[in-house]
């Protein structure tokens, strides 16, 4: 990396033994400071890296340098002139680029002395993640973070290059909008000029990327800041950002070409992974009846299996209870789990009682008594005939020596169980590589689902998703059947990103609204420009969007989303670097016609 700036001549970490006997100039953050007298070694670091420079004793000038490097200190910014010699036989540092060369110092100045870091900035770091995002700006010296940092802005470098290439536009969409319903809480902000109303941060472009193919502007995208008020974890984060797209006319197989272009240059140029594609797909039903969630880890191929004929006449109760009340029961191997201790099984059946199941059933296959066929040992066996374990054995592939678990109950939430069980349990007991990245497409999820709580039909992915032709034929009379035309790209088990084709006509898009029991007046007090912008001539479009903020997590290996965000906030939601959120004065608030509650 070449340096900008007048101060130095190179880069700390870009000297090398073809630079032998070179005059530099570098400046940076001393890293170490080890003293031995009559001589003094600095590891001087800047962005491009680190490189040892030596002091030695002499006379006049080269003593004033040794002088000056006795008196710095961890993290003191300093400016040294030199020359790059190769260092001597058997003392070269394979660890570290730099490591066959050194500066031997002529000069060195003090340009900002440093207090002792609440932390060490070299090194492991067992600091609270809270001190650590208070000082974050200590925290990205950090030679991990910030790489982590620099990965996510070649990942931003590279999806500009292939979104321009195919001909898109980069247009900023407003930050200041309306609160629409689209999932989950908007962040609101009370308006100055017009009081008592809110302006919303927007969840997503959604709406206004849909108008701008409206417009005739055709290919769309940008890399956006987006807001949800939403609980946190380790893959989520109150403002986000993603990179957003949209297209006309074309067909989800356009929008999955220009995926995987971007994806597999994505990988080659900041990971030099060369990818295979296509990538493979799935429907939504099989994702759930094979893995048990719609973001599959199909790095192993330990898939679940539906017992429901197996066990069709059944003796054991629960198996039975289930598969008459209209459910499951779905079964997963493990290979060589027969050495599983009884207490390890137990600590599977608390895994999937904390997850709210009842129970989990489990069993061990055994060699037959002299030579015959293998049998079953668990707390079901008893219940089970011969001819159901012979069938159940052909079925999940069990031989001598593997383990079995079932679950029995609803479908979807006994799917879901021995999904998260297949995962847990395949990366307790290895099963996972660690070097593959296995990416799928998942296809046709249903376009509505049903909420008991409220009593009505919700958007699987949001209300502007188009049905499939011949969902939308009798979508009234079979909502629930419906399907979408829609695709989540999934990687080991993490979606990326999701998109869909768009509803482009205002006749189907009031349709979908009033299967949401969005009446006419809500829909045109809360989308009422949307629909006044299909009635002039909408065409076909769709789009995707993908979470920035996931993919460069999973790309430089990092353990969260805010190890790649330059200031991100706790899982709580506060930046304990700024103190936000924080309470105003009353008088900003009366501003915005506002005034502050007594606590309850």
């Amino acid at each position: 990396m070449k340096p900008f700036g007048s101060l130095r001549t190179h880069g700390a970490g870009t000297l090398r033994p073809s630079d032998d006997g070179t005059d530099v100039v570098l400046a940076g953050w001393v890293a170490r400071r080890r003293d031995h007298g009559g001589v003094a070694f600095l590891d001087l670091r800047d962005a491009s890296g680190s490189v040892q420079v030596v002091a030695d004793a002499g006379e006049g000038e080269a003593d004033e340098v040794l002088a000056a490097a006795h008196g710095v200190r961890s993290e003191w910014v300093v400016s040294v002139r030199g020359r790059v010699r190769t260092r001597p036989e058997g003392m070269a540092n394979p660890a570290l680029a730099t490591g066959e060369v050194e500066v031997a110092a002529s000069e060195l100045e003090v340009l900002s002395v440093a207090q002792t870091p609440p932390f060490p900035i070299e090194g492991r770091v067992e600091a609270d993640e809270h001190l650590r995002l208070a000082h974050r700006y200590l925290d990205l010296r950090r030679p991990g973070v910030g790489e982590a940092i620099r990965t996510r802005a070649r990942i931003t470098s590279v999806m500009r290059e292939v979104m321009e290439r195919n001909g898109f536009l980069d247009v900023e969409t407003p930050m200041l909008t309306r609160s629409t319903p689209e999932g989950a809480r908007d962040f609101l902000v009370p308006s100055r000029l017009q009081r008592g109303e809110f302006y919303a941060l927007p969840q997503s472009p959604q709406l206004f990327k849909q108008l701008l193919m409206v417009a005739g502007l055709e290919r769309y995208y940008q890399i956006v800041r987006c807001f949800r008020d939403e609980d946190l974890r380790a893959d989520r984060q109150p403002e986000f950002t993603q990179l957003d797209i949209e297209a006309s006319f074309i067909t989800a197989e356009d929008l999955y070409g220009l995926v995987e272009e971007l994806i597999v240059e994505l990988w080659s140029e900041v990971l030099d992974v060369e990818l295979s594609a296509p990538f493979a797909r799935m429907t939504y039903a099989e994702a759930m009846a094979r893995y048990g969630t719609d973001a599959p880890d199909c790095r192993f191929d330990l898939r679940l299996v539906d017992l429901g004929e197996v066990f069709r006449g059944t003796e054991v109760g629960i198996f039975r209870g289930a598969l008459d009340a209209g459910g499951s029961v779905v079964g997963w191997r493990l290979p060589g789990g027969g050495e599983l201790t009884r207490k390890q099984f137990d600590d599977w059946v608390e895994f999937a009682k904390r997850r709210g199941a009842k129970g989990l059933a489990w069993g061990v296959v055994e060699a037959g008594e002299g030579g015959g066929a293998p049998t079953l040992r668990s707390p079901l066996a008893k219940f089970m005939a011969d001819d159901e374990v012979t069938a159940l054995l052909a079925a999940t592939g069990a031989g001598v020596g593997d383990a079995l678990f079932f679950g029995a109950g609803p479908t979807r939430s006994t799917q879901q169980l021995m999904g998260a069980l297949r995962v847990a349990a395949a990366k307790a007991h290895g099963f996972v590589p660690e070097d593959r990245w296995a990416f799928t497409w998942v296809l046709e999820a249903p376009l509505v689902e049903w909420n008991d709580d409220e009593g009505r039909w919700d958007p699987v992915h949001h209300p502007f998703t188009s049905p499939t032709e011949d969902s939308l034929a009798t979508l009234e009379q079979a909502p629930g059947a419906a399907l979408a035309q829609a695709y989540d790209l999934v990687l080991n088990g993490t979606e990326l990103g999701g998109g869909s084709i768009r509803i482009h006509r205002r006749d189907v898009q009031e349709r979908v609204f009033a299967l949401l029991g969005i009446g006419e007046a809500e829909a045109r007090e809360k989308f009422g420009f949307l629909l006044d912008g299909l009635s002039y001539g909408a065409p076909p479009h769709g789009g995707i969007a993908f979470g920035l903020d996931r993919i460069a997590m999973l790309m430089a290996g990092a353990g969260s989303l805010r190890d790649v965000i330059a200031f991100p906030k706790t899982q709580s939601g506060q930046d304990p670097l700024t103190g936000a959120p924080a309470a105003v004065d009353d008088a900003q608030l009366r501003e915005v016609g506002l005034r502050r509650l007594p606590p309850s």
